[in-house]
């Protein structure tokens, strides 16, 4: 204790050094002048090319809400909106955001409805759920469904705005509760989809009773395939496919299915297609289970079928094991404006 006496005013002194030295130290004095530059003496294109190097439809909302000059409508000029606007245009109709062997519908420009940094926005995020019968989405930006009530009957969700046509491709499907369908099927235009909606109270690819209708929509990007749709039962792990013409759909067995047990309240289901090899594999919780089905071939579109479950959502990216397969990347990647799906 005597020691500690002694130390402790030696110990006080060293911390109070520094903020005397502190007290009488005098900082230099900096002057800044504010330089401002007259954005209307530079030629529009000039700008807008420099502003396209900002990047993101999100960095190029904050350009615009920095100042006029940058979000307000060009007066005098040939543009009929605003900077961040024509370079939101430029980005989108660049290809920047192009997937290979993917062809994404985006909405068309609508003055008052629809602004292109809405449209390049949704360039950057293109999967989600397009067309719904019978669900609703539960997320702004479209990749979660929903019964439309509490216990509902159910549903379709279709990704029919991302159409796959080569390469590899995967996405997840993040379950809350209960047991969906998902698959993959045709693409069709939506007017085509709202009609067979009405139809049938429950929208299902294997209804037999649909099969010369889903034939009728049939487009050369289909291909020879004749696996027109495929799908996957989460409760049991069984798999069926259909070509559209036999009558009996039946469920089967592949190697590596796997049922979902009663504590599996919130899990992910991952689908790998890969139009190279013509093979759809699966995966549970990133564990793979194994290839489903083979014989793919043409374009196809994801899709889950609801009833009364939870809400369900989708999302793309890189599947749990890294792949080494040939040049996938050298796929043809279409971007398209949707006129009417």
């Amino acid at each position: 204790q005597r020691q500690n006496a002694l130390l402790r005013p030696l110990l006080l002194r060293q911390r109070l050094r520094p903020l005397r030295l502190k007290e009488n130290h005098k900082l230099p004095v900096t002057v800044s002048t504010l330089t401002t530059v007259d954005l209307s003496d530079i030629d529009a294109s000039l700008v807008a090319q420099v502003a396209s190097f900002v990047g993101t439809s999100r960095e190029l909302l904050n350009l615009a809400l920095t100042c006029k000059s940058f979000g307000w409508w060009q007066t005098g000029s040939e543009m009929d909106w605003s900077l961040a606007e024509e370079v939101a245009r430029q980005t989108g109709r660049s290809g920047l955001n192009y997937i290979n062997g993917v062809r994404i519908a985006l909405p068309r420009y609508v003055r008052g409805m629809r602004t292109w940094l809405s449209i390049l926005r949704e360039s950057e995020h293109p999967l989600k759920f397009n067309t719904l019968c019978g669900l609703k989405h539960s997320s702004g930006d479209r990749t979660s469904v929903r019964c439309l009530t509490e216990g509902g009957s159910g549903g379709l969700a279709l990704a029919n705005g991302y159409v796959m046509m080569s390469g590899i491709h995967y996405a997840e499907f993040q379950i809350t509760s209960g047991t969906p369908l998902i698959g993959i099927a045709r693409p069709m235009p939506r007017y085509s989809l709202r009609v067979f909606a009405r139809r049938r109270l429950h929208l299902d690819f294997f209804e037999t009773t649909m099969h010369d209708d889903f034939l009728a929509t049939r487009r050369d990007e289909w291909g020879d395939g004749v696996v027109h749709a495929c799908e996957i039962c989460c409760a049991d792990g069984d798999m069926r496919w259909t070509d559209w013409d036999r009558d009996d759909t039946e469920w089967e067995d592949w190697e590596g299915m796997e049922e979902i047990e009663s504590g599996d309240t919130e899990y992910t289901i991952g689908m790998l297609l890969d139009l190279d090899e013509g093979a759809l594999t699966v995966f549970k919780n990133n564990r793979r289970l194994g290839m489903m089905k083979n014989g793919l071939s043409g374009s196809y579109c994801w899709y889950i079928r609801l009833f009364g479950e939870g809400p369900v959502a989708i999302k793309g990216g890189e599947p749990p094991l890294q792949l080494h397969h040939g040049d996938s990347q050298d796929n043809e990647s279409i971007l398209y404006v949707e006129e009417d799906m």
